[in-house]
Order: C-alpha cells, then sequence, then structure tokens
C-alpha cells in the first residue's frame, strides 16, 4: 500500500474532474463512492500501470482540501505519483475567455474543476472503441461483460466487481463468439484487436501533444476524429479535443448557445473564439446539463458515436 497526500492550488471536485471516466454506478474499472465522513464522493480507479496493476482510492479532506490518494497493488506507487496529473494540474486555462453568457456562468460554477490527464491513452482508446456508433448503455454492457470475465480482479479493498482492464494479448485472444455474446460488433470487435495490437505505439502518446498525439492514433484503422478526442480529453489532458462527430454533442452546445440546433460545422463556427480551448466549452456544457430538445423516441442513453 502507498499513501501520498496532496495539496492542490485550487479547490479539487472529484465528480467534475473524474466525471468523464464514468460509465455507471456498476463500472468495472472506475467507480465514485460515498466519502467516509459524509458529505462528499471518494474515486476508485482499476488500471493497468507501467509498473504493473493498481488500484487508487481518492478522496478530498472536507477540513483543509487537501487530497489523500491510497494506491494497492504493483502500480500503487506510479498512480499516487501521478495524482496531480490526474485531477488537473497540468490543466492551464489561461487564455480561456468566455464568449458566451452561457459559458461564462458555467465557468464561474466551475471553479474546482480542471481537464484531467490519466497518462494512459490505451486504456481511453480501448473504452473509447465500446462507444462508437452505439448508445452508452450497449457499450457498457458489453464492457461489464468482458472486463468482468477477462480482467484481473483490482488489488486492494476495491468495491466488489472492480477489476483491472485487460491486457493487449488478452484483447486479441478474444474470440469472435466472446465478443458477439457480449453485444460487441465486428467492427468494433476488429477496432479493439487493432488497438491492442498497436498497445505499446498508443502508450507512447502519453507524452505527447494534443495535435502529434492524433496524427499517431487517427493512422490506426477504426480511430477516427471522434475516437481520437475522447481519447486525448482523457488521457492527454487536451483542452482542444472537441467530439466531432458525436450524435448529440454539436447539436447540444449550438443548442445551448443559440438555442437552435446545429451540426458540426455550426459548432466548429461558434467554438472558433475558443481556439485551444474547445474540449473546454464542451465540458462545461456537459456538466451544465443542457441538451437540446430531442425529436421522436428517445434513446435510453443520449449518445451515439462516430469511430
Amino acid at each position: 500500500m502507498v499513501e501520498r497526500t496532496w495539496a492542490p492550488s485550487y479547490p479539487v471536485d472529484l465528480v467534475a474532474v473524474l466525471g468523464p471516466l464514468s460509465r455507471g454506478p456498476r463500472h468495472r474499472s472506475f467507480r465514485f463512492g460515498p466519502h467516509p465522513a459524509g458529505g462528499g464522493r471518494t474515486a476508485w480507479w482499476a488500471v493497468s500501470t507501467p509498473e504493473g496493476p493498481g488500484t487508487l482510492r481518492l478522496e478530498v479532506r472536507a477540513a483543509d482540501g487537501q487530497v489523500q490518494g491510497t494506491g494497492w497493488g504493483p502500480g500503487a506507487r506510479w498512480l499516487c505519483d501521478g495524482i496531480p496529473s490526474l485531477l488537473g494540474a497540468d490543466d492551464d486555462p489561461a487564455g480561456f475567455e468566455p464568449a458566451h453568457p452561457q459559458v461564462a456562468e458555467a465557468w464561474r460554477r466551475a471553479g474546482g474543476w480542471r481537464i484531467m490527464r490519466t497518462r494512459r491513452p490505451l486504456e481511453a482508446c480501448l473504452t473509447a472503441v465500446f462507444e462508437q456508433k452505439v448508445t452508452g448503455r450497449e457499450a457498457w454492457r458489453a464492457w461489464q461483460v468482458l472486463v468482468g470475465r477477462f480482467g484481473e480482479r483490482a488489488p486492494g479493498p476495491a468495491p466488489e466487481g472492480m477489476n483491472v482492464v485487460p491486457s493487449p494479448k488478452v484483447w486479441r485472444d478474444i474470440t469472435d463468439a466472446d465478443f458477439h455474446r457480449a453485444g460487441l460488433t465486428p467492427h468494433r470487435a476488429r477496432t479493439l484487436r487493432t488497438v491492442a495490437a498497436a498497445a505499446a505505439a498508443i502508450d507512447r502518446t502519453a507524452e505527447l501533444t494534443g495535435s502529434d498525439a492524433d496524427r499517431v492514433l487517427r493512422a490506426l484503422p477504426g480511430v477516427g476524429v471522434w475516437t481520437s478526442a475522447e481519447v486525448r480529453q482523457r488521457a492527454h489532458g487536451d483542452p482542444d479535443a472537441v467530439s466531432f462527430g458525436d450524435f448529440h454533442v454539436a447539436k447540444d452546445l449550438c443548442w445551448w448557445l443559440t438555442g437552435q440546433r446545429g451540426d458540426d460545422d455550426r459548432m466548429s463556427e461558434l467554438l472558433q473564439p475558443y481556439a485551444g480551448h474547445r474540449y473546454r466549452v464542451q465540458r462545461l456544457l456537459e456538466m451544465s446539463g443542457v441538451s437540446a430538445p430531442r425529436r421522436g423516441p428517445r434513446m435510453a442513453v443520449p449518445r451515439h458515436r462516430s469511430s
């Protein structure tokens, strides 16, 4: 077990910062839980690190705002060393100037939010592939099934059912029948194997800038602009990685800023004043909870993804 206490220079909101890692309350590799002292949340993350599998537990102390981290497993020290990056210490919002009153108000409310950097692009890429061109519920079910069956039990006293994401070799060896039973389409299964085969190259992007990482990721068959953006938002802390190609993001963002629906082209126009910080606006939209009125039957989980 490894422990670390970190004193951030800003108030950390675990749910706001780490929310993009959450895929429901029973997610296999990331969960929020109740704070032992009440009035807050803890975060649990089970992940394969360069040092081996590890589990990280985080809580923010109400008394002084310091972050208490505890790690278990071979990757415990790596995880504890990376707590500042994970919670947004590498994010620099200097130069971000809200050009819309909605953005200004959301930014004012988001005092405890910075963009995370997990430094684990392979895991982010695998997760994003699961979510290509399907609803979130479909993707989460497949993730639960496959990580539950093939993943290693999370080290330490992690909540029941938490597993470390399988290794690249395991992903490559999963049969078509197992993918099919989990509800994964053949296209996504092929892309998963492609990503697993390129695991070393993907993980080497952890220290690259957003644009350089984007070039490496999009060179992989089946990894397009949407998947690359989703990876860079989480693993690289890229403040400009917009989820172009998402079924709802453009409609919601255009509605938020103009009261009218719009497509990716219109969203790109609206985000021009925020060059370098466009994902910051997208995430502020997500945290605001605003969405365009849905037409027709509503999907169970309101996001479709492209590659």
